[in-house]
C-alpha cells in the first residue's frame, strides 16, 4: 500500500514537471511571435514614410504641371481669340490709328507753321523730321523766358490765376499790383517773397531789369527767420514775465542806488589826530568841508561827553551809515541769482512741451523740435541776458559802498584816537562817583 502511494506521488510530480514545462514552452512561443510582429511593423512603417514621401513630390510635381498647362492654355485662348477676331474689327482698329496718326501731323504740321516754317517745307518733312523739328523749337522756346500764366499760392492760402515768369529756377510773379519771387513746392506754385513793383513794368514793355536772388530763395528765407526783440522775447513764454520783472527792479534799484553814491560828499581825508586839530583850529572854512556822513561823526566826537559815550555813539553811527549805503544793494544780487534759475525753470517746462508736442505728431517733424527746443532756451538766454549785468551791478554798487564806508570807519577811528583826554575825564568822573558815594555814606554816621 505504500509503495502504492510512493508511485501515485511520483506520477503526481512527474505530470506537473511536463506540465510546467508545456507552459514555458508556451510563453517563449509567444514571445517570439510578438518580436516578430514587432519587426514587420516597424518595417511596414519605414514603407509607408518612403511611400509617403515619394507621393508627395510625386504630387508637388503634378500640381507644377497642372499651373504650367493653365497658363499654356491661357495663351493659346488669347491666341485663338486673336484669330477668331472678325475681319470688320481689325478694319475698324486700323482706321482708328489712321484718324490718331493724321491727328497727331496736324498738330505737328501747326505747331511747326506757329514757329515760322513754309507749308510747302512742312509737307515734305517726314515724321522723323518734323518731330526732329518740334524738339528743336521746344528747347529754343524754353531757353527764353516769356510771361506765362500760371496758379500761385498766395500768402494768405488762397489760389489765383497770376502771370508769371521763369528763368531757370528762379520765378517771378505779378498780382494786381505786386510783384514779387515764387517757388515750386510739391508741384504748387507758392509765394516766397514780394519785390519792387519795377516788374511790371517789364511785363508790359517786354524789356527791362529784375531782381535776382542768386541763393535762390535762401536769403529770403533767413530774412523771414529775422525777428524782432520783442517777437523773440514772446517767444519765451509765462516764465518771461518774472524774469523780466526782476529785470526792471534790479534796474530802478541799480539807477537809484548809483545816483545816491555819486551824490554822497566827499570824505575828507585825515591821516592823524594832529591833523585833524590842525583842521579844527584853522577856523569855519577848513570845519565847513566835513558833510553828510563825516560831518555827522564829527558832532558826534565833539558832543560826546566821555570816550566810552563817544566811540559808542560812533560805532552805532557807523551801523546807521553802512545801512544806508548798503541798502537795497542785496536785491540786485538776489536778481542775478534768480533769474538764470527762472531761465531754466522756462527751458525746463519748453523741454517737457516739446517732448509733449513729440508724443502727439511724432518726431519725423524736424520743425516742431527745433522749434521748441529754441523756444525752450530763449528763457535761459534771458535769464543770462538778466543776471549777468545785475552780477556787474552788484559788484560795483558794493565796491562803491565799501569804499566809502571804509574811509568812514578810517575817519572815525582818528576821531577815537585822543584817548589821553577822554580817559582823564573818565578818571575824573569815576573820582566824583567815589567822593559822592562817600559823602552819602558818611551822613548817616554823623547823624547817629
Amino acid at each position: 500500500m505504500a509503495e502504492v502511494v510512493k508511485m501515485k506521488r511520483i506520477l503526481l510530480l512527474t505530470m506537473l514537471a511536463w506540465a510546467s514545462a508545456g507552459a514555458g514552452a508556451q510563453q517563449q512561443d509567444m514571445l517570439n511571435k510578438i518580436e516578430s510582429a514587432k519587426r514587420s511593423l516597424s518595417s511596414a512603417e519605414s514603407r509607408i514614410v518612403k511611400e509617403r514621401v515619394s507621393l508627395s513630390s510625386t504630387l508637388s510635381q503634378l500640381e507644377k504641371d497642372v499651373m504650367s498647362l493653365r497658363d499654356k492654355t491661357a495663351v493659346a485662348r488669347r491666341l485663338a481669340d486673336e484669330k477668331t477676331l472678325s475681319l470688320s474689327k481689325l478694319e475698324e482698329r486700323l482706321s482708328e490709328w489712321k484718324e490718331q496718326q493724321t491727328y497727331q501731323q496736324n498738330l505737328l504740321n501747326r505747331f511747326l507753321q506757329q514757329q515760322g516754317l513754309p507749308f510747302n517745307e512742312v509737307n515734305a518733312m517726314d515724321t522723323a523730321a518734323k518731330m526732329a523739328a518740334v524738339s528743336d523749337a521746344t528747347v529754343k522756346t524754353a531757353s527764353l523766358p516769356g510771361w506765362q500764366s500760371r496758379t500761385l499760392v498766395l500768402e494768405n492760402g488762397e489760389l489765383a490765376s497770376v502771370p508769371s515768369l521763369s528763368v531757370g529756377p528762379v520765378t517771378w510773379f505779378k498780382h494786381n499790383d505786386a510783384v514779387g519771387l515764387a517757388e515750386t513746392v510739391s508741384g504748387r506754385l507758392q509765394t516766397k517773397g514780394m519785390l519792387p513793383s519795377g516788374l511790371a513794368a517789364t511785363m508790359q514793355e517786354q524789356a527791362g531789369t529784375v531782381v535776382l536772388d542768386p541763393t535762390l530763395g535762401r536769403a529770403l528765407t533767413r530774412e523771414s527767420a529775422n525777428e524782432g526783440v520783442i517777437e523773440h522775447v514772446v517767444k519765451g513764454g509765462i516764465w518771461v514775465v518774472p524774469i523780466l520783472l526782476f529785470a526792471l527792479i534790479a534796474t530802478v534799484i541799480g539807477l537809484l542806488k548809483v545816483v545816491q553814491l555819486l551824490r554822497l560828499p566827499k570824505v575828507i581825508p585825515v591821516r592823524s589826530q594832529a591833523m585833524l586839530d590842525k583842521i579844527l583850529q584853522s577856523g569855519g572854512a577848513a570845519r565847513a568841508q566835513f558833510k553828510g556822513m563825516q560831518e555827522d561823526l564829527l558832532k558826534i566826537a565833539e558832543q560826546a561827553v566821555t570816550f566810552r559815550d563817544r566811540d559808542d555813539q560812533l560805532f552805532v553811527q557807523l551801523q546807521q551809515d553802512r545801512q544806508t549805503l548798503d541798502k537795497w544793494i542785496n536785491a540786485v544780487a538776489v536778481t542775478a541769482a534768480v533769474a538764470p534759475l527762472l531761465g531754466l525753470l522756462g527751458t525746463v517746462s519748453g523741454m517737457i512741451e516739446t517732448f509733449r508736442m513729440m508724443t502727439s505728431f511724432g518726431s519725423s517733424d524736424p520743425e516742431v523740435i527745433s522749434g521748441g527746443i529754441a523756444k525752450a532756451l530763449v528763457t535761459t538766454e534771458l535769464g543770462l541776458i538778466v543776471a549777468i549785468p545785475a552780477l556787474i551791478l552788484n559788484a560795483l554798487l558794493s565796491r562803491k559802498a565799501r569804499q566809502y564806508y571804509t574811509e568812514l570807519e578810517n575817519f572815525a577811528l582818528i576821531l577815537s584816537g585822543d584817548e589821553g583826554n577822554s580817559h582823564q575825564e573818565e578818571l575824573d568822573a569815576q573820582a566824583r562817583d567815589t567822593d559822592t558815594e562817600l559823602l552819602g555814606s558818611g551822613h548817616p554816621s554823623g547823624a547817629s
